[in-house]
């Protein structure tokens, strides 16, 4: 029986059978006859949430544009349908052609979320791959690679992983591909390749680095082989309004996380927030001008037939031209019946004007950032909101018609006190408050609604927190409790994070390669699927660190020193690390950075990349 016939044998065995059988509109088939080199993009997830992702959209659509390049897709297959893969001897395989990815010549993964990395061992595991890079063979094919955010400290997955690239890859994944295609003409063995691949800018082979620890636990020196880089530095697309985006998207038969269009309109973030790596990693501010936008919109819209259109960025109302934008996408959607969704609004730059234009497209409640309870821990933040600001804004949306808003926290944030989460209890009652006392405010059933989300704060590499700990435990739950206990009306909604979850988002966000076996045990234990509440076992993880003599409060707890070797530093994100110590010391004094439009804080990116900063942005550091 071959592998497509024993898939169909059991699709009807399991929830959601489309999940892994292709066939979809927009999926690209070639021939495999003219096929050179095969590239299966992996997402360690379920279909369902990795069709979502816009990363694989894009890299996917660029690739299959070569025509003796075919790049599939493969996810992480739920319970039901593992148990009948290993029962049944079914490897796994590309969604385009159903062949094992074990054949193929790069197994890709996006790593987008830490929680994830239990799921890339059991994905390599049912594919018939080595999970560890030291058992494979010297012969070149199987490439384990991987890019994405999570790229930026990849050291816990070091032992696990060929090479890694780093920042964005719309050009560098083809700069590798074309240099195997070379290699592979050629006989060359993989580590012929990897010393190769290790010369191209923003990709990082783990194999030709060493790290010695000092007696504390902390690194000592980072060995790296003759005629290895040193320092790898990330890609980025410098000419964004001309990178690549596709003009169609794979559309699935069942339904997605997010089962729309997106829409880039521009990368990175001028704010400087500093608990947030995205705004950091993603690293300078770029966005495309309102007539690409449009463009894309209209081209993918009428090729995927989606009646809904979401726009992707960091912060959507910071683009330069929104006015303009949204004025060409709404007459257009309008005219289509298309939905256009507008996610990453900003508190502080929120207008009637947009409330207006906000209003034609979406009818549901409005979702703002505040992080901070009070002032004071919003400036310790850099969030630059103001709490005239957070109040005028739902002002503006209350007397607009709307009668539900959500404001997002975060829990554990440097400096904290329990004034801070107090505070974020009193903020939501006079948000509820400020809704009665408006004389034209809705009169719908219900009254206000104010949900309060709040996250567990977790510090990450390459920001001004990566120096910090996370509170402990014990800490989080007394927060909680404190915040639920603060909370009076029956108008407020409060929902938070579960603290372990936190907790291990923090270790392998921090950590070196020495967790490697520990993740290696976490899994062998039946750790997978950590991102979801119903699997999450953090006991499992707490035995693997400790059969692999782990301390997790090591990385999770204890505040790391300004002049500590950490595992990302010989990865280059181009933010420097003076600017990140000297703006962790202006956070505990509490003291705002201005945005970028405003006055250059000396981040050092723009000078590395050859770039001017913001006209309006003069002065230096």
């Amino acid at each position: 029986m071959d592998l497509k016939a024993k898939i169909e044998k059991h699709l009807l065995d399991v929830q959601k059978p489309s999940r892994y059988i292709g066939g979809e509109v927009g999926s690209v088939i070639k021939d495999k006859s003219k096929i050179d080199v095969r590239f299966a993009f992996c997402f360690p997830d379920t279909y369902d949430i990795g069709m979502s992702h816009l990363g694989m959209k894009i890299l996917y659509s660029l690739t299959n544009k070569r025509e003796n390049y075919w790049c599939e897709r493969c996810f992480a297959p739920s319970e039901d349908f593992e148990a009948i893969m290993r029962e049944n001897h079914i490897p796994l395989y590309a969604l385009e052609s159903l062949d094992p990815i074990r054949d193929f010549d790069f197994i890709g993964f996006t790593l987008q979320y830490e929680l994830s990395y239990a799921n890339i061992l059991n994905m390599l595991d049912l594919a018939g791959i080595p999970v560890f890079a030291k058992d494979r063979t010297q012969e070149l094919g199987q490439i384990v690679i991987a890019g994405g955010p999570c790229v930026c400290n990849p050291e816990p997955l070091a032992d696990f992983f060929d090479m890694f690239v780093l920042g964005e890859g719309e050009e560098v994944n083809l700069e590798i591909i074309d240099l195997y295609h070379e290699m592979k003409k050629k006989g060359a063995t993989r580590l012929e390749f990897l010393r190769a691949a290790a010369q191209i800018e923003g990709v990082y082979v783990p194999q030709f680095y060493h790290f010695s620890y000092k007696d504390d636990g902390t690194i000592d020196h980072v060995d790296v082989d003759e005629g290895i880089p040193a320092t790898v530095r990330k890609r980025i697309i410098r000419d964004y309004d001309k990178v690549y985006y596709p003009e169609n998207f794979v559309v699935p038969f069942t339904e997605i996380v997010h089962d729309r269009v997106s829409v880039e309109v521009l990368r990175g973030c001028i704010r400087g927030c500093r608990f947030c790596q995205a705004g950091f990693i993603y690293r300078p501010f770029r966005e495309k001008s309102a007539d690409a936008i449009f463009a894309q919109t209209k081209r993918l819209c009428e090729n995927t037939g989606y009646d809904e259109v979401s726009l992707a960025s960091l912060s959507t109302s910071d683009h330069s031209d929104i006015d303009n934008m949204l004025s060409k996408l709404i007459d257009y959607t309008a005219g289509e019946r298309i939905n256009l969704s507008l996610p990453s609004l900003r508190v502080d730059n929120f207008s009637e004007s947009l409330l207006n234009k906000i209003k034609k497209v979406r009818k549901s409640g409005l979702t703002f950032a505040a992080e901070g309870g009070t002032q004071r821990l919003r400036d310790v933040i850099n969030k630059n909101v103001s709490e005239d600001e957070i109040m005028n804004t739902c002002r503006i949306a209350f007397e607009g018609g709307y009668s539900s808003v959500k404001l997002y926290f975060m829990m554990g944030l440097p400096t904290e006190t329990d004034e801070d989460i107090v505070g974020i209890a009193e903020l939501a009652q006079r948000i509820v408050d400020l809704f009665y006392s408006i004389e034209d405010r809705p009169r719908g059933k219900g009254g206000v609604q104010v949900s309060v989300s709040c996250a567990t704060f977790v510090p990450k590499p390459f920001t001004p927190f990566e120096f910090e700990p996370q509170d402990t435990r014990e800490m989080i739950e007394h927060k909680q409790k404190l915040l639920l206990g603060s909370t009076k009306s029956k108008k407020i909604k409060i929902s938070y994070h579960d603290a372990n979850v936190s907790m291990l988002e923090v270790i392998l966000a921090k950590g070196d390669r020495r967790l490697c076996p520990a993740i290696y045990a976490a899994w062998k234990k039946g750790c997978k699927f950590d991102s979801w509440e119903e699997y999450f076992n953090f006991e499992r993880w707490l035995e693997a660190f400790a059969d692999c003599g782990i301390d997790p409060a090591f990385y999770a707890n204890r505040r790391f020193d300004y002049d500590e070797i950490l595992p990302w530093d010989h990865l280059d994100y181009l933010v420097d690390k003076s600017f990140l110590v000297r703006e962790n010391k202006t956070a505990h004094e509490a003291v705002t950075t201005p945005n970028c439009r405003q006055r250059c804080s000396g981040c050092g990116v723009n000078k590395k990349v050859g770039r001017e900063c913001f006209a309006s942005s003069k002065s230096n550091v």
